[in-house]
């Protein structure tokens, strides 16, 4: 398992974009939060087609902190089921890791 990796969360608004983004940054279990707006879902959601402009966070962290991640951006998050998946950063600018890891929680990893 890839130790870093690119968080990304979807919202209804810029404003509840930015409230999860803050959050994660400021209690340490992201380095980096990037918002882009718009972004244009189209997906079934209880059997209706839709389609909605939707505001687009990338949050950079370890994976080791990814369920506490997801339990802040959950807690008052708008949506039921709310898109936040993690895709593996396979390699990065060595300088820009050492950073993600200086802005996180430091958090022992288990042995693997």
């Amino acid at each position: 398992m890839s130790t870093y990796i690119q968080v990304q969360m979807t919202f209804p608004t810029e404003e509840s974009a930015n409230r999860a983004a803050t959050k994660i940054v400021e209690t340490h279990l992201a380095a980096c939060a990037q918002i882009l707006k718009p972004i244009r879902s189209t997906y079934i959601w209880k059997g209706n087609r839709e389609i909605n402009e939707e505001v687009l966070v990338l949050a950079k962290t370890k994976s080791i902190l990814f369920d506490r991640l997801v339990e802040a951006v959950r807690d008052g998050h708008p949506y039921e089921c709310p898109q936040i998946v993690a895709l593996p950063i396979l390699a990065g600018n060595e300088d820009y890791l050492d950073w993600i890891e200086e802005q996180i929680i430091s958090v022992n990893e288990p042995s693997q």
